[in-house]
């Protein structure tokens, strides 16, 4: 795996999904650093990814109510443990669980492995809420895949809150997660 600045050179090989994620990024002035790799499958092959990224890329969860009708992106540092009665007291809600693949393709435009801030850019209606992990926004970089688990992206936090978030209209509920023993 190689760093490379911006984008890539050419669009062969890549979907429009990625290539729509650049031409976001650059339009909004942000800076970015990217590393394209084979699908991540194990903890060691993201470990490799944040190596070269020199970051560790946070964990992305896509989840919803009971019901299916209230959506949520969850951002929280990897080495978190994820159990939902965190979450659904602090939202006051019961029973969260994994959004079915065919709620993020319809809302993101992300299949699972996948899952990316990123993907808000394609959520026009407003569907999902962004939840981020307070640890998440004490880091001064921020990484995360360009809608595809084969390219890895890293920019700083302050231009993910202060230039992305705002031009795709999504406002974060910042999220207080326990940190376990594990």
């Amino acid at each position: 795996m190689i760093l490379y600045h911006g984008r890539p050179e050419s669009n062969t090989g890549r979907l429009q999904k990625e290539m729509r994620v650049y031409d976001l990024l650059d339009s909004l002035g942000i800076p970015y650093d990217r590393t394209d790799h084979e699908a991540a499958i194990t903890m060691e092959d993201c470990q490799e990814i944040d190596r070269i990224l020199e970051i560790v890329i946070c964990k992305n969860l896509f989840l919803c109510n009971r019901q299916n009708t209230h959506f949520y992106l969850l951002m929280m540092p990897g080495d978190k443990v994820f159990k939902t009665r965190d979450l659904s007291g602090q939202l006051e809600t019961s029973r969260l669980s994994f959004a079915a693949p065919q709620y993020m393709e319809e809302f993101l435009d992300i299949t699972p492995g996948a899952v990316s801030v990123m993907g808000l850019m394609n959520d026009k209606n407003n569907r999902v809420q962004l939840l981020i992990d307070r640890d998440v926004l004490n880091g001064p970089l921020f990484g995360c895949h360009p809608c595809v688990n084969t390219s890895s992206i890293r920019m700083t936090t302050k231009d993910v809150l202060e230039k992305f978030l705002p031009a795709v209209n999504h406002m974060p509920i910042v999220v207080d997660l326990p940190k376990y023993s594990k």
